[in-house]
């Protein structure tokens, strides 16, 4: 699957989010080296600490789907520049190998980075 595909697969599942309170609605897609792609939204909560963000729903839904090993993620929002994953969502990304992040906008502005790249050191199971 071509990069351009998976942002568009992200920009569908952004429609979705659930965001009435910061009305910042993302969404992302990750691909997984089976070729199967899960989108996901983001999906806020009264109680902010709650909210999951659009690249760990997509993530948890093709785990929960038995998916372990992923090619690449995108993800999208009505930003500026690229839209740049969250903290907890890059850690996520680096449980899983996801080596390949797709940040992009509405507007065209596409940047792939590594996981390397995004999160040079993170928490990994040689740190337990």
């Amino acid at each position: 699957m071509e990069d351009k595909e998976l942002i568009e697969v992200a920009r569908k599942y952004r429609e979705f989010s659930y965001s009435p309170y910061s009305k910042f609605k993302v969404g992302a897609a990750v691909l997984t080296k089976q070729g199967h792609v899960y989108g996901g939204c983001n999906i806020e909560n009264s109680s902010y600490p709650v909210t999951n963000c659009a690249e760990r729903t997509a993530i948890f839904k093709a785990v929960s789907e038995g998916e372990k090993e992923f090619a690449a993620l995108a993800v999208i929002a009505d930003t500026e520049g690229p839209c740049s994953p969250c903290g907890a969502c890059r850690q996520v990304m680096g449980e899983f190998h996801i080596n390949k992040i797709i940040m992009a906008n509405l507007h065209g502005a596409v940047k792939v980075v590594t996981l390397e790249e995004l999160l040079p050191y993170a928490f990994s199971s040689k740190d337990l």
